[in-house]
């Protein structure tokens, strides 16, 4: 992230009065445009590489092979790629836009975009995605001379940060700025008018809303400045030398700061525990901490995370980048950001890639990479979800597959399944098992029952006269190589929950088909292929009119 600067408001304040803390924007065509086109925006959503998720574990990272000498492990961490969306794209500047920071708030991400390249140029968008297999952008600003470094949504409000070029603004009192523009239902409205705060520093840096008040770091020569969230007049601030994140816990406020370390504050920023960091955070980079219980966790740039006790200060742990990918400057291999959800502990580290790794009581326990393309620059994650900016790339859609609580309930007397990733169940055999797994191929010539998410990178098999039950979720396959479903002559699949198929669902004679209840989901992206007679049954929400 460079020094931010922003030609704007300019020529805004001469129908209205302006301060020099707070700028009510009341000319939204002067410096930022609203895309009007809805083919734009659905254009933007792309499932190219939709299906069914790989995570290079360590033995790969490592370079070790089994050598066929012990069997491969079914891998926790079903994952799927929902989507991804395409960066925002206007001429004069803005062609080159690269996601800068997410905010997930129920059914919607708010997402803002900045350019890495010289010129300043950014965007907004609003992207729902209240059907995890249908994302749609409802919303887009662009902004044609801003780089917009970090967004919130609270309360019928979006907020961002960013920078002003304060020397061709007539307007702005410093570099650095904070904006409020209304967006509800999925939709900005800029006719309402857009608040503008300012603060001291190069350019603003990281947001957080707490209650009625909107704290913003600003990067060198900076400062924490604590706003009134309903005019964005300044209340406090606090100087810091490079602030680069701000994170608050309860009543504590974490400030990064890439001079020293990270600062622990009560409300009235009395300094409860300084932390010392002498990593290298980099010069102008994107750097951010967060709180897991007691833990303050922070990226450190080419050192990982490093995992530090909120109370006392003491160093626990560094989750190092545990990658060196061929072809990747070792200067790009940084850990960018951080996201916790629940025990999912996701590390973007840029060049190499987004880290998962698990929070046990004794530390992390990596679970591996995840097969994504692009330099992953920030990730955020909640629900069931994983929200990646992988560059220019853009923003890629995960879904995380947890299992049901409900289900896990109704399943509760079957054991995990630990096994082999490929699953083989053999005639006159019978399986039952719950868990959330991912695998590489499953046949069943016998009888299979499976409680919970599961995705299988490769085909499945139901063969002649094998019963498959699945109550959950089962995703097969990917949208760039596709896999197929195949129900054996006078084989049974019984589908209680979702079932997704990249590829195709195959049926061939005497096969039946059975949607148990009366909310399941089918969503085959190639065909239903029937070789013969067979037998569909049951109540079920055909996705994409396959049947």
């Amino acid at each position: 992230m460079k020094k931010v600067s922003l030609i704007l408001l300019a020529i805004l304040c001469f129908s209205i009065s302006c301060s020099d803390e707070t700028t009510v924007y009341s000319d939204p065509q002067s410096d930022i445009g609203i895309e009007e086109s809805d083919a734009v925006l659905d254009q933007s959503v792309v499932f190219d590489k939709a299906g069914v998720l790989d995570i290079i574990d360590e033995n790969q990272i490592a370079g070790k092979s089994l050598s066929g000498k012990v069997e491969e492990q079914a891998g926790d961490y079903p994952l799927t790629m929902v989507a991804q969306i395409n960066p925002p794209s206007f001429k004069d500047g803005g062609e080159n836009l690269t996601a800068s920071h997410i905010h997930l708030v129920a059914d919607y991400a708010y997402v803002s975009y900045n350019t890495v390249e010289d010129g300043y140029a950014g965007a907004i968008d609003i992207v729902d995605v209240s059907d995890p297999n249908s994302p749609k952008v409802t919303s887009r600003l662009y902004y044609l001379n801003a780089d917009i470094n970090a967004i919130k949504y609270d309360n019928g409000y979006v907020y961002i940060v960013g920078g002003v070029d304060s020397e061709k603004s007539v307007s702005a009192t410093s570099n650095s700025f904070v904006a409020k523009i209304e967006a509800n239902g999925g939709k900005f409205n800029v006719s309402a008018g857009l608040t503008y705060g300012f603060q001291q520093g190069y350019n603003s840096t990281d947001i957080v809303i707490d209650g009625t008040k909107v704290l913003v770091t600003s990067g060198k020569e900076g400062s924490l400045t604590v706003f009134n969230k309903a005019d964005l007049s300044i209340v406090s601030e606090y100087p810091g030398d490079d602030l680069r994140s701000v994170a608050v816990f309860n009543s504590d406020i974490a400030l990064l700061d890439a001079s020293k370390g990270v600062s622990i504050l009560d409300s009235n920023f009395n300094v409860k525990q300084e932390i010392a960091i002498n990593s290298d955070f980099g010069v102008a980079t994107k750097r951010t901490i967060g709180f897991t219980g007691e833990k303050v966790i922070v990226a450190e740039g080419s050192k990982g995370a490093g995992v530090y006790s909120a109370s006392s200060g003491n160093f626990i742990e560094h989750i190092a980048i545990p990658i060196n990918p061929e072809g990747v400057d070792q200067a790009d291999q940084v850990t960018n950001a951080v996201a916790i959800n629940e025990e999912a502990l996701l590390m973007a580290n840029g060049g190499a890639g987004l880290c998962l790794s698990e929070e046990q009581e004794s530390g992390s326990n990596l679970v591996g990479i995840i097969d994504l393309e692009g330099s992953i620059n920030y990730v955020a994650s909640k629900g069931d979800y994983i929200f990646a900016a992988s560059g220019k790339n853009g923003l890629q859609i995960i879904k995380m597959n947890k299992p049901n609580a409900s289900l896990e309930a109704r399943c509760e007397s079957l054991d995990s399944y630990r096994g082999s990733s490929n699953l083989t169940v053999a005639s006159g055999s019978i399986l039952e098992n719950k868990g959330s797994k991912r695998f590489n191929r499953v046949n069943v010539y016998g009888s299979l029952l499976l409680c919970g998410t599961w995705t299988v990178k490769n085909s499945t098999y139901i063969h002649e006269d094998g019963i498959f039950e699945m109550n959950g979720s089962f995703i097969v396959g990917k949208n760039y190589s596709r896999k197929n479903v195949s129900v054996g002559e006078n084989a049974t699949f019984k589908v209680e929950g979702e079932l997704t198929i990249y590829g195709d669902l195959i049926l061939e004679d005497g096969a039946t088909l059975e949607f148990i209840g009366n909310s399941s989901v089918v969503n085959i992206i190639g065909e239903v292929i029937r070789n013969g007679d067979v037998t569909i049954k049951g109540n079920f929400n055909d996705y994409n009119s396959k049947f």
